[in-house]
């Protein structure tokens, strides 16, 4: 392999603009197909970056190592910033950030998928402006028309009987408060929940998370237990239908199209956990629709609602975490539930309800709503406040408007579909899945071990997007796996480039390893 690309030409066909079409590209015998154009770019050149109208202020505020110097000395020590030399954002506007000198970047992470309609759009923009003009913070000892107003219309959202809404600030608060709904309302005390799934890092939450990064020594999550998550690509079964997604797994079965022998593997696994590690009778089952911080891990078809009755007939409850893909996100559906044809007894939602503004909800049925309010005082300070509700019906109104759930379904199954050409292309692309605008690119080592690819060569290839001006996230157990989830108004020009980018830092990675 490396004696082939000792022979890689300093100019590669690098397509500069769209429409692509792909050529075959002979001289270049370790990556079949290239995009090319009348015009090649030297390996480096970065990809033409598509235009934008807005043109950030002039930044006037702390310099870049005065800000180093402060962040060491009064931040959290934790380590959580992307990139050798951290980005100092400055401005953003809807699909685009823009740091302290000017660089522009288009942002396909959306502040971990949390900016669901574009940075400081328009509406969301005059709508807080509106509100803060009017009325902050009352607390929900007072009435105030925004909460209401939001409650009529995210109810609507939903099917009956998830029609009773507790408004609290963040994924963590939420997921917390449905864990203890769950409790309350069973009578029981544990939970089940995946390996590999983020349901926060609050004291409570940590017992349903389970990345091992975010997992300590001292006790915690009394009463949660993690089963098997039933990952087609990396766990012991999958096949090439398991999917709800354009893109499925090189891994091969002889399943019929109706039915998965891999669900029923994995849901022999959940039996398991069921006879062995929990009581006779369970509180709930915390799922995500997709996970998100395990790097886009979609479950077989038909898993959910066989788990989910499973559940029920152990008296728990079931629970949709919808943090990352509610909203639309997701394209075929507002919820990421309804993908998997089930109907929860409590939905928990944040990051894009409020287009990065700090509001999350839980969402359940008046029978479990009416057990709560019997045997606890739940009260929330800043929950419902008039800021956050103002902002979320706007976020609500602008998703209807835009058709963004339309342009997630469309321009993120054309998005989809071309980063699955390069797991075709490169041995180390080992998957692509996802749905909408929720997609994983896993990085292997090669696709017949599915290893991990190392971590140094993965923050390399972070780099290299970076540098040509693409902002990306991570996920996985091993961080291998590149997380793609832009703002819902992303259009087929941006998503060509953030393409083509990760293209060039697939090729730049290949010449390195040559050398």
């Amino acid at each position: 392999m490396t004696l082939a690309w000792i022979h890689l030409p300093r100019a590669l066909c690098l397509e500069t603009s769209s429409p692509r079409i792909p050529k075959m590209c002979p001289s270049l015998s370790l990556s079949r197909t290239f995009w090319t154009s009348g015009a090649k770019l030297s390996l480096h050149t970065k990809p033409r970056m598509p235009p934008c109208d807005f043109t950030p202020q002039k930044y006037k505020t702390l310099s870049y190592n005065r800000v180093l110097e402060i962040h060491k000395q009064h931040i959290s020590p934790v380590v959580t910033a992307y990139f050798q030399k951290p980005l100092l954002l400055h401005q953003g506007h809807m699909e685009w950030l823009f740091d302290f000198e000017g660089n522009r970047y288009l942002d396909f992470f959306s502040g971990i998928v949390t900016v669901s309609v574009g940075h400081c759009h328009p509406k969301v923009n005059a709508a807080a402006q509106k509100q803060l003009g009017c009325l902050w913070h009352t607390s929900s000892i007072f009435f105030h028309p925004p909460m209401h107003e939001y409650a009529e219309k995210l109810s609507a959202l939903l099917p009956e009987p998830l029609k009773v809404i507790f408004l609290t600030n963040s994924g963590s608060e939420a997921n917390d408060l449905a864990m203890l709904m769950a409790r309350v309302y069973s009578n029981n005390t544990d939970i089940i929940s995946f390996r590999g799934a983020y349901h926060g890092c609050s004291p409570y939450t940590l017992g349903l998370t389970n990345v091992g990064s975010y997992k300590m020594e001292l006790p915690s999550g009394m009463g949660c237990q993690a089963t098997m998550c039933p990952d087609v690509f990396r766990g012991p079964w999958g096949g090439s239908h398991c999917r709800d997604s354009p893109v499925q797994t090189i891994r091969k079965c002889n399943c019929a199209t109706d039915c998965c022998q891999a669900k029923d593997q994995y849901i022999e696994q959940f039996k398991d956990t069921l006879n062995t590690s929990v009581a006779k009778s369970i509180a709930g089952f915390f799922a995500e629709p997709i996970q998100g911080v395990n790097g886009v891990v979609q479950y077989p078809k038909g898993f959910l609602k066989e788990a989910f009755e499973l559940v029920r007939e152990r008296g728990g409850v079931c629970i949709a975490d919808e943090v990352q893909t509610g909203f639309g996100r997701l394209g075929s559906h507002f919820w990421g539930f309804q993908t998997h044809d089930v109907l929860p007894d409590i939905v928990t939602m944040a990051k894009g309800i409020g287009n990065g503004f700090p509001m999350a909800a839980v969402v359940t049925t008046p029978e479990i709503a009416k057990s709560l309010a019997k045997r606890v005082l739940h009260f929330n300070t800043f929950g419902g406040n008039p800021m956050a509700c103002a902002i979320g019906s706007a976020v609500l109104e602008v998703i209807k408007e835009d058709r963004l759930q339309e342009n997630s379904q469309e321009v993120g199954t054309y998005m989809l579909l071309k980063f699955a050409k390069l797991r075709d292309e490169f041995e180390i692309v080992g998957d692509v899945r996802g749905k909408g605008l929720m997609i994983g690119i896993e990085m292997v080592k090669d696709k017949m071990s599915r290893q991990p690819l190392p971590r140094e060569e993965i923050n390399q290839i972070h780099e290299d997007c970076k540098q040509m001006g693409l902002l990306i996230g991570r996920g996985g157990i091993f961080s291998q796996t590149f997380r793609i989830a832009p703002s819902m108004c992303i259009t087929k020009p941006e998503v060509d480039f953030a393409v083509e980018v990760f293209h060039s830092a697939l090729i730049q990675h290949m010449e390195r390893r040559a050398k």
